[in-house]
């Protein structure tokens, strides 16, 4: 059986609420619903386009931290806010997985803060 390897984001959050930002087990990588928080600053910006591909750019490094690239990514779960911001994502979207067309699912849905309007989540495979 493979060794399970936590990845960590360094949120606080983390061990308050009992997630990593990412699980390896195995050829598989897990990583945790990620908002879009500029890098620097940690605010959100205001538009979801800027969210969509903060999140991203957060997944694709905790991907290539655990061995993975954007490449592998076989699942993609998005949740944001209001289904009108479905048009304003897509560039973000066919920017990162246009010619990698992982399974996907949105759902429409409150998150935990208001100032954010996207988490997305992905599941990666390399075997």
């Amino acid at each position: 059986m493979s060794e399970r390897r936590n990845i960590s984001g360094g949120s606080p959050y983390e061990p308050k609420l009992g997630y990593s930002r990412a699980v390896v087990q195995g050829d598989w990588c897990f990583v945790a619903g990620t908002t879009g928080a500029d890098p620097e600053t940690k605010a959100f910006p205001d538009d979801v386009l800027s969210q969509a591909r903060n999140a991203l750019a957060t997944i694709k490094g905790v991907l290539e931290d655990a061995g993975f690239g954007l490449k592998d990514v076989v699942r993609a779960n998005y949740v944001i806010q209001d289904a009108s911001c479905v048009e304003a994502i897509i560039p973000a979207l066919s920017e990162t997985f246009g010619e990698i067309r992982p399974a996907a699912m949105m759902i429409i849905a409150d998150l935990v803060n208001p100032a954010m309007k996207i988490e997305i989540e992905v599941t990666a495979f390399k075997g």
